[in-house]
């Protein structure tokens, strides 16, 4: 019975869950694993920690890279997203995949400091806060190298920050942070998962205001692969911001659609004076092109910008897409002048009618193309 639990103890031992999980969203950064790993446990070095990385099916090698390292390293994981994207919808699935009391968020670029991370750990451990951010404007941060207009992004980005949140947060587009269990927990259920900026999200999402620490940090310059910031990550930022001040009342991905839709008018009619007015068109004939444009442009940009999330990639995806989005707006529109001419015969207000009209065949296109163009991918 001795040589038995002699045996067990040292395995329950290897087996003791982590104490700390940091969680790596990755995208393409093959060339960015093993040296991350490294730093992380130099940094860590008698920690009880994992790392998770959560891959949104990269296509440069990191695939097989995290699989190689996970045979190896008992303390690393990897989650394979397929037809999921964003880094803040990764962010939660690593976190929730973990049961570890204290969670981190770090990027595979190289460019936050991991020999933070034992500072962020001990505030926690000891009660003074309920998350530790990582800020490049507090004294001693600093932006690095970046170049003075995405400088001055971010620090607009900071200001909007401030219609959502409470917390006196200097760097709310900061990547890089601790919290506790406890206080993911109190946010989860109401976060957006919109965009790149999940720290914003945790904070706007939380009923309380959370015990803040900042510690300082010099942001580096990224060594291997590409940065993910574009414009269509500025727009996917005020996205968010508009989700937590009217997301209660209107779905933001609607007000989106409604945006795109109302751009469309413009295009149409555009499109139609164009024809009649400076190439002396039919009418019937510039109607029907300026429809058609009008609605090919508001399938396309929908799928860039209000469904980037489910985005339609490849020739066939798109084309098969762009079709059914034809169909959904020609019934839209059967909807639209139906329900109109209907109210408008009961001596309904003709504007009254109208706009009747236009409320049903704008909530069946939105409604439809959800359900058949845009498809949740399960």
């Amino acid at each position: 019975m001795d040589d038995q639990i002699a045996v067990l103890g040292p395995q329950s031992a290897a087996l003791t869950a982590p104490e700390l999980t940091i969680v790596v969203p990755t995208f393409n950064e093959r060339d960015n694993i093993r040296p991350l790993l490294d730093l992380i446990a130099k940094a860590l070095d008698g920690d009880n920690y994992e790392v998770v990385f959560v891959d949104d099916d990269s296509r440069d090698g990191t695939l097989p890279e995290l699989q190689a390292v996970a045979r190896t390293d008992p303390k690393v994981r990897y989650i394979h997203r397929i037809g999921r994207r964003g880094l803040s919808s990764a962010v939660v699935e690593g976190m929730l995949s973990s049961s570890a009391p204290y969670l981190a968020v770090i990027d595979a670029d190289l460019q936050h400091d991991e020999t933070l991370l034992p500072d962020m750990l001990a505030v926690l451990r000891g009660g003074e806060a309920d998350i530790v951010v990582g800020s490049r404007y507090v004294e001693g941060g600093g932006m690095g190298e970046w170049a003075a207009s995405r400088q001055l992004i971010s620090r607009t980005a900071t200001r909007i920050a401030k219609l959502i949140i409470r917390a006196e947060l200097t760097d709310p587009m900061s990547g890089f942070f601790m919290l506790t269990r406890e206080a993911f927990a109190g946010s989860m259920r109401n976060l957006s998962g919109q965009g790149y900026k999940i720290l914003l999200d945790i904070f706007a999402s939380h009923p309380d205001t959370l015990r803040l620490r900042e510690l300082p940090y010099e942001f580096r310059t990224r060594q291997h692969g590409e940065s993910k910031l574009d414009a269509l990550v500025t727009w996917e930022y005020l996205m968010l911001v508009a989700d937590k001040l009217f997301g209660r009342f209107v779905p933001v991905r609607f007000l989106m659609f409604l945006i795109v839709g109302g751009i469309g008018v413009f295009v149409h009619f555009g499109v139609l004076s164009l024809l009649l007015k400076g190439m002396g068109a039919d009418f019937q004939l510039s109607t029907i092109a300026a429809t058609v444009t009008a609605m090919t442009f508001n399938f396309f940009v929908n799928n860039l910008l209000t469904y980037r999330d489910r985005r339609l990639r490849g020739v066939w995806a798109i084309v098969k897409g762009l079709v059914s989005f034809y169909i959904v707006y020609s019934l839209g529109a059967v909807a639209n002048v139906g329900v109109a001419t209907a109210l408008f015969e009961r001596d309904y207000v003709w504007w009254g009618a109208g706009l009747a009209g236009v409320l049903v065949g704008t909530v069946w296109n939105y409604a439809a193309t959800s359900l058949f163009t845009w498809k949740q991918k399960k």
